[in-house]
């Protein structure tokens, strides 16, 4: 009974989530209320709070959430594992509200306000990271290559081109700018070798998303 209970803690408390991400995504952060989100979720005020102290929380919760959209469907290793975490990324926030939420929250001059979401990126620059010190150990990488200073970068490109594309086509050609900014960024990272042998096109993009 007390395992039933635990998943049942689980599944609300990820249903809450989402379900204030949709609202985040729609309304921003300081449209969006407790309220709003009971509404949205079909919960209780009561259910929110016994999982999130505030409203500041909540949000923050959903940026952190983000990875959990894209790392489970990754397979590879090295530089192609870091690769195919962007390229899911740049297909999935054009769909996926958690992603859309994440992204806004993170950008949000009023989240910036109400506390810190370094974290958000710190998350995706930890990921990133993780990946390029494997790369190095697999030989992938240039010498001069600094696993956190690339990783960092990246984190950078990744939000000015998703913010850029959003402006320019709603995102739509997100994933196509993902697959040219690997063309420039790949030589630059990665030994000859290894960017022969690296995958970051569309139909890698299909056959990762489905």
């Amino acid at each position: 009974m007390a395992v039933l209970k635990q998943e049942r803690a689980v599944r609300t408390r990820a249903h809450i989530i989402r379900s204030a991400a949709d609202v985040f995504d729609r309304l921003g952060f300081s449209g969006a209320s407790i309220s709003k989100i009971v509404k949205e979720s079909g919960t209780t005020q009561g259910a929110i709070y016994f999982h999130f102290k505030s409203k500041e929380e909540l949000a923050y919760e959903v940026m952190r959430a983000q990875p959990e959209v894209v790392v489970p469907q990754l397979g590879a290793e090295g530089l192609q594992r870091l690769v195919d975490t962007t390229l899911v990324w740049s297909r999935r926030l054009q769909e996926d509200v958690i992603l859309r939420a994440g992204v806004r929250l993170a950008t949000d001059p009023a989240c910036v306000i109400a506390f810190d979401v370094t974290d958000s990126y710190g998350d995706w620059a930890g990921i990133f990271e993780e990946c390029l010190i494997e790369a190095r150990g697999r030989g992938e990488l240039h010498d001069h290559v600094d696993p956190r200073q690339a990783a960092e970068l990246l984190v950078g490109l990744l939000t000015g081109t998703q913010m850029y594309s959003e402006v320019v086509s709603g995102r739509a050609d997100l994933p196509g700018r993902m697959v040219n900014a690997w063309r420039l960024l790949a030589p630059a990272l990665a030994v000859p070798e290894t960017v022969r042998g690296l995958r970051a096109d569309q139909e890698r993009i299909a056959a990762l998303c489905g």
